[in-house]
């Protein structure tokens, strides 16, 4: 199936940037995925996630039976938090992505994996973009925490080690991140909860898993291609967002000299 979009104009001139979902194009391949996907990750995800995500799960509202209509999502979602999911056609640019989030606006595509390619995407998918990522875009602190980010990726946008190390923190706490919830680990990390094997490993006795420590994360590697050999353990979505200022005055440090 061809891209389910059309383009449009800038941020900076438009309501609705860059491209819209063009619902009718979905074929009944994609809805069987859709469905696939959806019952059996809501199921694991009942005894793994996070309760903020659980909660902002019910919130939207998702269809098994029904790919969701981001019209209908941003309606939600702007009674929360006054954010909106807008259209882009794959991986942006750093500082497309970094401006997206400043204005509320969370980038997600609108094509969906294939059944020969149920859990691995070498880039994400509708799934991963929505699914995943929106029930968390419902919470207070979890989007102040990613307004801290991209201010910080806006302002150093031109400088490739600053942005390597917002990208690194992004990916374990956004996206591959864990939470102690009453003294259990849960799930919070969008990519770890897209992923059936992933969600089952990062709390198999396998991994390895750290405690959250800010200048540990910022050199912490990692690779985007089989799952992560350590996952970072947060006390809770405040504590995420009372990083900024500290990762503000560290991010000066290191690169005002050379930005």
């Amino acid at each position: 199936m061809k891209p389910l979009l059309l383009l449009s104009d800038s941020l900076s001139t438009r309501k609705e940037p860059f491209m819209q979902q063009e619902y009718e194009r979905y074929e009944s391949e994609d809805f069987e995925v859709w469905q696939s996907l959806c019952i059996p990750q809501e199921e694991q995800l009942q005894k793994s996630a996070s309760v903020t995500y659980l909660e902002g799960l019910k919130t939207i509202d998702f269809d098994a039976d029904e790919i969701p209509r981001f019209k209908k999502v941003n309606e939600k979602l702007q009674s929360f938090t006054q954010w909106e999911l807008v259209v882009v056609l794959g991986l942006i640019p750093d500082r497309t992505f970094f401006e997206l989030l400043y204005h509320q606006k969370f980038p997600a595509t609108t094509w969906l994996r294939k059944k020969s390619s149920p859990d691995y995407l070498e880039e994400p998918d509708m799934f991963h973009d929505v699914f995943v990522h929106v029930p968390l875009l419902t919470d207070a602190f979890f989007v102040k925490f990613l307004l801290g980010l991209s201010q910080l990726g806006f302002t150093y946008f031109n400088n490739a080690a600053a942005i390597e190390v917002l990208t690194r923190i992004y990916w374990v706490t956004v996206e591959f991140g864990l939470i102690r919830e009453q003294g259990q680990l849960k799930i919070y990390g969008v990519g770890i909860l897209s992923s059936l094997g992933e969600t089952a490993h990062c709390l198999s006795k396998e991994a390895t898993r750290l405690e959250f420590d800010l200048e540990r994360i910022m050199h912490l590697d990692f690779r985007k291609d089989v799952f992560q050999e350590a996952y970072v353990i947060i006390s809770s979505y405040e504590q995420l967002y009372d990083v900024i200022p500290a990762l503000t005055r560290k991010m000066n440090l290191l690169f005002d000299k050379v930005n």
